[in-house]
């Protein structure tokens, strides 16, 4: 991987990480397009590992939210609704490995949730929760079960699935996409680090180009995930989610087309 490449994968990182259309599915694409195969396991440490930015973003847009340590309920809340993904993560990570292989199972699940998000508005119009601080520890945990279908179908988008969830459970818009934000630092911190001690254990370690390849990826995604987060707040509140739904689709129609003219594999 050069460091263009990096820089390439760590913005699209960056800005799809928490909003509700596939880091896994730009991920894949971007991937075959600049040539870089997802087989090599340092690549694939390297997509995960540079989550680590995406989260500090998020704790440093929030921070007296996470650094408010008397609140000692929003610890608690994010424990419980992580416990659903770290279960289902263990059970099924040989199911997933083999999904993420499969650029079409992604596309077809982009296009499905695609379709949910054209109408999700309109399906769930009571909200009574607008703010973390009305989140029930029993929500927590259903937001959590919720978190577990990105885990089972790749290409949902963890963040998609939440503020789904987050909404049928009666959660405004925003307040269902920044518990969607929270509830990703303890997931991604748990993923990220699973995936660096997996390569360290079994090849003992980094290189110091590795090392300076993770550093640049971290750093760019922190920087544009910081961005993106803003926008998707601001964006949220004046046009709610159709607008993903339809990029979804256009999306999802895309990697169909580019597995069928052989230029990804399915």
């Amino acid at each position: 991987m050069t460091t263009v490449q990096n820089i390439i994968i760590s913005i699209v990182e960056g800005l799809t990480e928490f909003l509700p259309i596939s880091s896994t599915a730009h991920m894949r694409i971007t991937e075959n397009l600049l040539g870089i195969s997802n087989t090599d396991k340092f690549t694939e440490t390297f997509t995960v590992a540079i989550q680590l930015g995406a989260i500090l973003s998020v704790v440093v847009l929030y921070w007296r939210k996470f650094f408010d340590f008397k609140n000692w309920q929003f610890y608690a809340k994010l424990l419980v609704a992580v416990i659903p993904a770290l279960i289902f993560g263990k059970l099924f990570s040989e199911q997933i490995d083999s999904f993420l292989e499969k650029p079409l199972f992604i596309a077809l699940i982009m296009i499905a949730g695609g379709i949910i998000f054209l109408f999700i508005d309109n399906i769930f119009k009571v909200h009574t929760i607008d703010s973390e601080k009305k989140v029930s520890f029993l929500t927590s945990l259903k937001i959590g079960l919720f978190q577990c279908l990105a885990i089972l179908f790749p290409g949902l988008s963890r963040s998609a699935a939440t503020i789904i969830g987050g909404m049928s459970l009666k959660l405004t818009r925003n307040a269902a996409a920044e518990f969607s934000f929270f509830l990703a630092v303890p997931t991604m911190l748990a993923a990220t680090g699973y995936k660096l001690f997996k390569y360290y254990k079994d090849y003992g370690g980094f290189s110091s180009n590795e090392i300076k390849q993770l550093a640049i990826g971290n750093v760019v995604a922190f920087v544009v995930a910081l961005l993106a987060i803003k926008f998707f707040i601001g964006f949220l509140k004046k046009h709610g989610f159709k607008v993903w739904g339809y990029y979804r689709i256009i999306v999802g129609i895309a990697l169909l087309i580019l597995i069928y003219t052989g230029y990804i594999s399915s």
